[in-house]
């Protein structure tokens, strides 16, 4: 094992994929001269050149299509987007071009794509770079939901992506890229995508989880902990595909859920595990499934109500206390 941080591991997972296989490459803003936005594509401009390390002007809209098209014809492009709210000039090419081409011509071409880039809330960025946009991405069928929130986990499925033959979505914490943890150093380290991790085991309440939104969870446990509550943290990973099985399971052995995420609450993928717990596991729930999420409003700019609007594992204690009937 390796000690390296998230921004660290998602390089080594391109620059091995990109080592392996001549049809990778990366476009986006700043990722060659100045070694991405957040310094995730260090070192590749002079590893790779800058045919295979693009960097492209202000246009998401045009430079995803030019990796649409990229990947029409046989190559694997890796379009980074400075942060996913910006990814929102380019959804025209994300859903109707990308995630529709294997559909909508029978099969006759595949779209190995990667849209990678920063989601959600960081400090201070305000309204129109806040946004945790995984939801809007996962209600379209055709494209797959990524959304790593450890080193290791990073480094294994973005690899995944890169392999994979449709358009993969995959949203980094932003908060995230100085974060340390151990990671296999096998070249060959893939995460199958569409399983999800429990990444602590506990009896008394089932806290389900995707993206950063897992270290909430996992400080929340530890103070329900210290009051002789354990629970389960199951993170999800992808959001397309979802590992129902695994939520299901975790939901039989407690007969609790708290779900948490960044998004708003409305139309969020809280709101589609819940109705899966519903569906596929109601005569082992003793409480209804409760969800922590950002207020319903656009994010604030003022520090102080940054981070109320934000989910925290109070709240996330607060909710597993409700579900167990023990406090309000």
């Amino acid at each position: 094992m390796a000690v390296m941080t998230y921004r660290e591991a998602l390089n080594a997972a391109m620059t091995e994929e990109m080592e392996r296989d001549p049809n990778v490459f990366l476009m986006g803003e700043e990722v060659g001269l100045f070694d991405g936005a957040y310094k995730v594509s260090r070192g590749m401009l002079d590893r790779f050149g800058p045919m295979r390390v693009v960097d492209t002007p202000i246009t998401e809209l045009g430079f995803a299509g030019l990796g649409v098209g990229a990947a029409m014809v046989g190559l694997r492009p890796i379009v980074e987007f400075m942060t996913h709210n910006f990814s929102i000039l380019a959804w025209d090419q994300v859903f109707n071009s990308a995630a529709k081409l294997r559909y909508m011509t029978g099969g006759q071409f595949h779209c190995p794509i990667v849209f990678r880039g920063p989601t959600g809330a960081a400090l201070q960025l305000s309204a129109q770079h806040s946004q945790a946009l995984e939801a809007s991405y996962a209600h379209f069928p055709g494209i797959k939901v990524v959304t790593p929130a450890t080193p290791a986990d990073a480094k294994g499925l973005l690899k995944a992506a890169i392999r994979d033959e449709d358009p993969v979505a995959f949203f980094e914490g932003e908060l995230l890229y100085a974060l340390k943890g151990e990671v296999p150093e096998d070249d060959d380290f893939v995460i199958p995508l569409g399983v999800a991790d429990l990444k602590r085991e506990g009896d008394d309440v089932s806290i389900i989880t995707h993206g950063k939104m897992l270290h909430v969870a996992l400080q929340a446990a530890e103070t329900l902990a210290k009051d002789g509550i354990e629970a389960d943290v199951l993170d999800l990973r992808t959001i397309r595909p979802l590992d129902v099985d695994a939520i299901v399971a975790t939901v039989q052995k407690t007969n609790r859920a708290v779900y948490v995420e960044e998004g708003w609450g409305f139309g969020g993928i809280g709101s589609n595990v819940a109705s899966i717990i519903q569906e596929e596991a109601f005569d082992y729930l003793d409480a209804p499934v409760l969800r922590v999420f950002q207020a319903d409003v656009p994010m604030p700019y003022a520090k102080y109500m940054e981070r109320i609007a934000k989910p925290s594992a109070e709240r996330v204690v607060e909710a597993c206390n409700r579900v167990l009937y023990r406090k309000g």
